[in-house]
């Protein structure tokens, strides 16, 4: 079934000083879908991601043509407060980066840059985070350890625990389960196939069977350019380009 379109690209053009990233990106991302981006390694995908919550403008000389929307607003107008954007527009990297704190302290920092001071909210918040991300029967005994301790996988889990706390509305996610065990990533896409019933989620993955298991939707870039953007299935099993066709068959990439 087709969902309303949380985001959506137009024309999008990227330009690191004189290097051109991304070639007029077109795509309607589905709210309460999971949308993958796949391609070889510099083909842009990261970069896209990247220009949906204006993480790009953290890399001096960069330039963003187009527009992205978001539930029908332009993200790149002057006006738009950024610090509110990736509120509402959570970023998951591919190695996890716990600050040296708690477990708790990692989860509850979030709402505390945003107002939230009193500890019973900040409680609730910690706990509703950590079961969202399959994470609280694994550490509610011991909150206030340091997260460094956690494995990897927990870590990541935890990452996504510490976006959820602020309660966005889109989690991005690059590589996210990159450097996990198969284990890990086996919790991992469980967890995402969750939480798209309440979130709208693109990720980024190398793994073409990992973009069939978790995804409804998938774009494939190559050389800056989006080639074709379709249903996962219907893009695996008929492709309608011969150079998606020649990449998820092994043929390049």
């Amino acid at each position: 079934m087709t969902n309303a379109i949380k985001l959506k690209a137009q024309d999008v053009k990227v330009f690191y000083q004189k290097y051109q990233a991304l070639y007029d990106i077109n795509m309607d991302i589905q709210e309460n879908r999971v949308t993958a981006l796949i391609g070889p390694s510099g083909c842009g995908k990261s970069t896209f991601l990247r220009t949906i919550n204006r993480l790009n403008e953290l890399i001096e000389g960069t330039a963003i043509k187009g527009q992205i929307y978001l539930d029908g607003k332009p993200i790149y107008d002057k006006d738009v407060n950024v610090v509110a954007l990736r509120k509402r527009v959570g970023m998951v990297f591919q190695k996890p980066s716990v600050f040296p704190m708690s477990i708790y302290e990692n989860v509850a920092y979030g709402p505390r840059i945003h107002g939230i001071q009193q500890k019973s909210q900040l409680d609730d918040i910690v706990e509703r985070s950590l079961k969202l991300a399959n994470l609280w029967g694994e550490v509610s005994d011991r909150l206030n350890s340091p997260a460094v301790r956690m494995s990897g996988g927990q870590q990541q889990r935890l990452i996504i625990a510490r976006v959820l706390a602020v309660e966005p509305e889109v989690i991005l996610m690059d590589e996210p389960a990159s450097a996990l065990d198969p284990i890990s990533t086996s919790k991992l896409e469980e967890l995402i196939s969750q939480l798209k019933e309440h979130y709208t989620i693109v990720i980024v993955t190398h793994n073409m069977q990992q973009a069939a298991r978790v995804s409804d939707y998938t774009g494939f870039f190559l050389n800056g350019y989006l080639v074709e953007f379709n249903r996962t299935e219907e893009l695996f099993v008929n492709p309608r380009d011969k150079r998606t066709e020649d990449y998820i068959t092994g043929r390049f990439g």
